[in-house]
């Protein structure tokens, strides 16, 4: 099953947007989130909205002034996320079997 992929940030940035929050507002939840293993700048921020927004993956809300346009998870947008929390999974899964093979081969091969 192939679906769309995510980057790191984009994931992130979905995720911050399951409650509706500006510009400023993601970056700050997005370091917070990861205990600021993921930090997302504004150029980054505002081309991945672009994009999203046309895609239907969040919707702009209203603007309450230039610099604090809220912007919002649409339902596609949340499908999104689902499908990717679940591809992310099993690439976890995966790495972990693979890890647990090698392991394997090199126990067998040292008897």
């Amino acid at each position: 099953m192939v679906t769309e992929q995510l980057t790191d940030s984009a994931y992130y940035i979905l995720l911050s947007l399951l409650v509706p929050r500006h510009g400023y507002a993601i970056m700050k939840y997005v370091e917070e989130l990861t205990e600021g293993e993921v930090t997302i700048g504004p150029a980054t921020l505002y081309t991945l909205i672009k994009k999203m927004v046309a895609a239907d993956y969040i919707t702009a809300g209203d603007i309450e002034d230039d610099r604090r346009k809220p912007y919002c998870v649409t339902e596609k947008g949340k499908q999104i996320i689902d499908n990717d929390m679940e591809r992310r999974s099993r690439m976890a899964r995966h790495g972990i079997n693979a890890i647990q093979q090698a392991k394997e081969v090199s126990d067998h091969e040292k008897k």
